[in-house]
């Protein structure tokens, strides 16, 4: 049997489906198709109070896809609230190799040159496929939540997905969708062209709220 590749992983996505494995420990993975899915609004992301106050701060500095395998490897370690995770070495080296041939990403956020927290995720077209986020330092993980969502909106993305809703997740405006209703959103979504470097990295805080305030 051919092994899962990368064009395997991306016919996933652009159907509306995604891997994971039972643990980090575990071999091989399993595809998920929830009958529920949760999105980010991108013309209606909420930015909290406080995290607009730190965004304005500069405590943060953001970088794209200059550490995308420390990333990965802290969203798959162990944390005082998360024992476990999906991502396995299978899934890793699958998104690593994805991440080489340019089509997944990752959002550092940084203080004094130290990574402290981000995310990656998978881009096609104009959807963007969040998959996991880490945060070593109170507000990192949501700033760079912050940062990808203003990065996507300002290079014409239509569709952010975080798989799962979560209170965590809808503080900032996510919602969930019926599968369908995903899907048709998705198909819309994935042929249409999305600009994942259009945005600076360096980007100010204040930028990135102006982009994301609706008007």
């Amino acid at each position: 049997m051919r092994p899962f590749d990368t064009n395997d992983l991306i016919a996933c996505y652009r159907r509306g489906v995604f891997p994971m494995a039972e643990s980090r420990a575990d071999d091989g993975f399993f595809i998920v198709d929830p009958e529920w899915r949760c999105i980010f609004p991108l013309d209606r992301f909420h930015i909290p109070r406080r995290l607009k106050r730190t965004l304005r701060s500069g405590k943060f500095q953001f970088t794209i896809d200059r550490t995308f395998a420390a990333v990965i490897d802290a969203c798959a370690a162990p944390g005082p609230n998360r024992e476990d995770t999906w991502i396995n070495s299978d899934l890793r080296e699958l998104y690593l190799e994805l991440h080489a041939k340019g089509g997944a990403h990752s959002v550092e956020a940084r203080i004094d040159g130290r990574l402290v927290g981000g995310l990656y995720g998978v881009a096609i077209g104009g959807a963007f496929f969040g998959e996991s986020m880490f945060s070593n330092v109170t507000d990192a993980s949501k700033a760079a939540l912050a940062h990808l969502a203003a990065r996507l909106r300002f290079g014409g993305f239509k569709l952010l997905d975080a798989q799962f809703i979560t209170p965590h997740l809808e503080q900032f405006g996510a919602q969930g969708l019926p599968r369908r209703i995903f899907h048709a959103l998705l198909s819309i979504a994935v042929e249409t062209q999305g600009d994942f470097s259009a945005l600076p990295e360096n980007a100010s805080g204040e930028e990135l709220i102006e982009i994301l305030t609706p008007g």
